[in-house]
């Protein structure tokens, strides 16, 4: 313990290299476990992850919260990163869907497929590396700036952070990968975590000076700008910022969320009220995403990933099929269909936002406009899955329907799901983290994560949101068996994961 103390209080560089030794192998060892099978390895991060920050906790190497790893929370609170490159490509991807621009750019680097671990190329293997000291580096260069008196245990540490991260990350690019001309391919990477880190200052000043008349969190004016960005850019073709952090960025932060989570287990149960939050969202994971599956397989009869594995990430910004579709688990065409399909929900979060800020200030859902909007949601999804069945499998329709539904069924979820919460006896900052949880929106949990409904939540919804997680098992087994049936999803098990789960928030409801 003496030796753990000593770490955790002054040695920043062990901190440094103790989180690449917790998350780097984490995400490594899940694309191992999954290599030559067609499920996700965001399945085995969420597994590992909640195990690791659990066992810390339990052999007393850690307390709840880990602060004795300071660092592991600081790569936690990543999300919003991760997120402006997934906004950034849903912005050109939107741009070429809309303005019936040409879909194939031509790429200007091959990947180096050569495993270096199983599972894993040596590209990919750097990505995730390069994924690793954006995150900490960037995160690093904010907070010097705008937090500069922080109590936070590395606050001293900033600069230095930043500098190793950055540079590393800039040192980081795959040698033996094909590429057209290296000079600007590295230059490339420069300009995009730049533009990176203006996209968070200027969302982050916007934010500000928006608080006294809306507390909007800075997500949502970060995913603004750097979906902008990406439709007045669609045609760049990526350097090696974006595509790490495309591939690696969101399994990276999971990771790291997770152990933040799984070392809350053993107390959080004791908290009063809690239990009806983690049954919520436990099965509310069903039902929001199976449920969602039922409506596209029985309406709008489609039964493949390409449409469900994009369609259910959008419509319900759900961080793991995110991670995994932009990952390529699910096939090309549902990797180039995602970042679209998230985007566009995100859209509606100018009504999510604002309702939920004037919600969370008044203590109570602000009932009339959600009211409206879930009749509006209700009308689009019912479009959306009309529209989805005349497509005949022709892209451009598919894609176009999908993003109705995206949107459609992101706002049944939502606000859906906050009305019923409503009929509970949990206080709407637990239902707001219950809802969260339940549909594993990256959104909304970045900014709870954020502080938009206060500190307690903020430390909470880690281990809120990851718990929900181990119903994964089941959304990953399932998308896995579609894949190894030529991407066609089971129907029957479909069917009966949804009705579980309408019972289960049922019971959490008006039973719990």
């Amino acid at each position: 313990m003496e030796i753990v103390h000593q770490l955790s209080q002054v040695q920043v560089l062990n901190q440094f290299w103790l989180l690449l030794f917790f998350i780097v192998p984490m995400v490594i060892i899940s694309r191992m476990v999954v290599a030559g099978s067609r499920f996700s390895p965001i399945l085995i991060i969420v597994i590992f992850g909640l195990l690791l920050g659990f066992l810390l906790v339990e052999v007393n190497i850690a307390t709840p919260g880990l602060p004795e790893f300071p660092l592991v929370d600081f790569m936690a609170r990543t999300t919003i990163i991760a997120l402006i490159v997934s906004f950034f490509v849903g912005g050109q991807e939107l741009r070429k869907i809309l303005g019936n621009k040409e879909m194939e750019v031509k790429d200007i680097v091959v990947p180096m497929n050569e495993e270096v671990v199983l599972g894993t190329g040596r590209t990919h293997f750097i990505f995730i590396l390069r994924s690793f000291f954006l995150l900490i580096g960037i995160e690093g260069f904010m907070r010097m700036f705008l937090q500069p008196g922080s109590l936070d245990t590395v606050a001293g540490f900033y600069p230095l952070i930043a500098f190793i991260g950055l540079i590393a990350s800039v040192i980081l690019v795959d040698n033996k990968a094909q590429v057209g001309n290296k000079h600007i391919y590295i230059r490339k990477g420069l300009l995009e975590t730049a533009l990176i880190i203006i996209v968070l200052f200027i969302s982050f000043a916007i934010a500000q000076a928006v608080q006294p008349i809306i507390a909007l969190p800075q997500i949502f004016f970060a995913m603004m700008i750097s979906a902008a960005i990406g439709a007045i850019f669609y045609n760049w073709t990526f350097g090696p910022t974006v595509r790490a952090l495309l591939f690696a960025g969101i399994p990276v932060v999971l990771a790291a969320n997770f152990m933040v989570g799984g070392s809350r287990i053993g107390d959080a149960f004791a908290i009063e009220g809690m239990n009806a939050v983690l049954f919520y969202g436990f099965f509310g994971q069903l039902f929001w995403m199976f449920g969602g599956i039922a409506l596209v397989m029985f309406i709008a009869k489609t039964a493949h990933t390409r449409n469900l594995a994009p369609g259910m990430a959008g419509s319900l910004s759900h961080s793991g099929l995110t991670g995994a579709c932009t990952a390529g688990d699910f096939g090309k065409v549902a990797a180039q269909r995602a970042p679209i399909m998230i985007n566009i929900p995100f859209f509606g979060h100018i009504f999510v936002f604002s309702v939920l800020a004037i919600s969370a200030e008044q203590g109570s859902l602000w009932f009339i406009p959600t009211a409206i909007i879930v009749t509006i949601g209700v009308v689009l999804t019912a479009l959306a899955l009309k529209n989805l069945r005349n497509a005949n499998g022709e892209d451009r329709k598919e894609v176009k329907a999908l993003m109705q539904f995206s949107f459609g069924w992101q706002i049944c979820a939502v606000f859906g799901g906050l009305a019923l919460l409503s009929m509970s006896s949990m206080s709407f900052e637990y239902g707001a983290m219950a809802q969260t949880s339940a549909i594993s929106h990256f959104g909304l949990f970045a900014a709870i994560q954020g502080e938009m409904f206060g500190v307690e939540s903020s430390l909470l919804i880690p281990f809120i949101f990851s718990m929900p997680f181990l119903v994964h098992p089941v959304v990953f087994f399932m998308f896995g068996k579609a894949m190894e049936n030529n991407g066609e999803m089971p129907k029957l098990p479909v069917y009966i994961m949804a009705i579980i789960g309408l019972i289960g928030i049922s019971f959490a409801i008006f039973a719990l």
